[in-house]
């Protein structure tokens, strides 16, 4: 597993299909988040919104680096189990995101003027994990294994991004963004919050099981 996600680091640095996704969560959490006031929930919906949609763009570029063939020479490397190969590129785009959470948890005590307290940086990790997981899974379900037309995975992968973002009560996301945006005290929060990020880490479960299933049929 180690040596997979190495490979995995090696091969998206070395293509720079991270650069991208890492630019738009730049330029969401500057245009979201520069120059905000007061508490500290709404701030941290952003930024976690900014990471949302970066971990999906992220993990559909992590789970198309390697070609079919490739991607067979690969499996077999790894003594032919798919699934330990699937699991590596999900632990890269987590890996990944859990630096870019650093930024999203700075960056707007940074740039704004907030009054920070430890459950205030404890509900933006709780959401930072929420969406980066939420999208890690969208991520995964429009993948190439599962998508072999690239266009068919983008117009997935936007769906379900609106529809996880925009859908009104929809958890994890949106009813998530819904909370952080008309609860200022991140004391209530944690607990609602808690439940969201077991939801979010349910659903990546069930993704990466029907994204194997289908990459196995296909193989």
């Amino acid at each position: 597993m180690i040596a997979l996600i190495r490979y995995t680091f090696a091969t998206v640095l070395h293509t720079q299909r991270h650069l991208a996704p890492l630019l738009l969560f730049m330029g969401l959490m500057g245009v979201l988040t520069v120059n905000g006031s007061g508490p500290l929930p709404p701030a941290y919906a952003s930024s976690a919104g900014a990471l949302f949609v970066c971990s999906t763009w992220l993990t559909v570029a992590l789970t198309g680096l390697d070609a079919p063939p490739q991607r067979a020479i690969v499996v077999v490397a790894s003594g032919g189990r798919s699934l330990t190969v699937l699991l590596a590129v999900i632990c890269t785009a987590l890996l990944s995101c859990l630096v870019l959470m650093v930024v999203g948890l700075l960056f707007p005590l940074w740039t704004g003027d907030h009054a920070v307290t430890a459950t205030d940086l404890l509900l933006g990790v709780e959401a930072q994990l929420t969406c980066a997981l939420t999208g890690i899974a969208i991520g995964v379900l429009c993948s190439r294994p599962v998508f072999r037309r690239r266009g068919h995975a983008l117009v997935a992968a936007l769906t379900l991004v609106t529809a996880a973002l925009f859908a009104k009560g929809v958890p994890p996301v949106n009813r998530l963004f819904t909370l952080m945006a008309t609860t200022p005290d991140a004391a209530e929060l944690l607990a609602p919050a808690g439940v969201m990020l077991a939801a979010s880490a349910a659903i990546l479960a069930a993704f990466t099981a029907v994204a194997h299933v289908v990459a196995v049929r296909r193989e």
